[in-house]
């Protein structure tokens, strides 16, 4: 391939922009059973997944030509995208500070971890767990700390109105319940 297509000062990092950036200087905040997944994951393809793609790309490159070898090609793509997934695991639980919901001592106001039941201006009501970066799930009801509408939450009690922007606009909802609930 032509050098001129090549981008040679392209970062080493770039390839982990695909995941949600930490916010600079803040804790990977995590609860015990997001830790928990991330530590299972990463264990999972350092003990199962890497060796078994290095078994077959060995297999594949005492096959011979490597240059139209499937398996060799496919092989060496995959075990690129296994460490690169290692590396962002390992770096986001080097920098995670779990915090757990049943410790929290002040359950009137919302911290991580809170679950809030909000009134929205239809009068229907919306639950939301707050949860760590990489632990967000919308279908679920469960948003990242850094989003806007938990960081518009954070330090709120219940009766209060909290307003933040949405993608559709300015936005008001009511906090109608705060607890603090195990998360799966």
């Amino acid at each position: 391939m032509n050098k001129a297509f090549v981008r040679e000062d392209a970062p080493e990092d770039e390839e982990e922009s695909d995941f949600p950036a930490q916010p600079a200087g803040t804790k990977n905040y995590m609860t015990p059973a997001g830790h928990a997944r991330m530590q299972a994951e990463l264990a999972h393809l350092v003990r199962v997944e890497r060796p078994e793609v290095v078994n077959i790309v060995s297999w594949a490159a005492g096959n011979g030509d490597r240059s139209e070898n499937g398996d060799y090609i496919y092989g060496k793509k995959r075990l690129r995208e296994i460490d690169r997934r290692i590396r962002f695991l390992s770096k986001r639980l080097e920098n995670a500070l779990v915090v757990d919901p049943l410790d929290q001592e002040n359950q009137e106001a919302v911290f991580f971890g809170a679950t809030v039941v909000l009134l929205d201006e239809t009068g229907e009501e919306i639950r939301y767990s707050i949860v760590g970066l990489d632990e967000a799930d919308p279908g679920r009801n469960r948003i990242s700390w850094v989003s806007p509408l938990a960081r518009a939450l954070l330090k709120s009690k219940v009766g209060d109105n909290v307003r933040f922007l949405a993608p559709g606009g300015l936005r008001e909802l009511e906090v109608v319940a705060v607890d603090y609930l195990p998360l799966d």
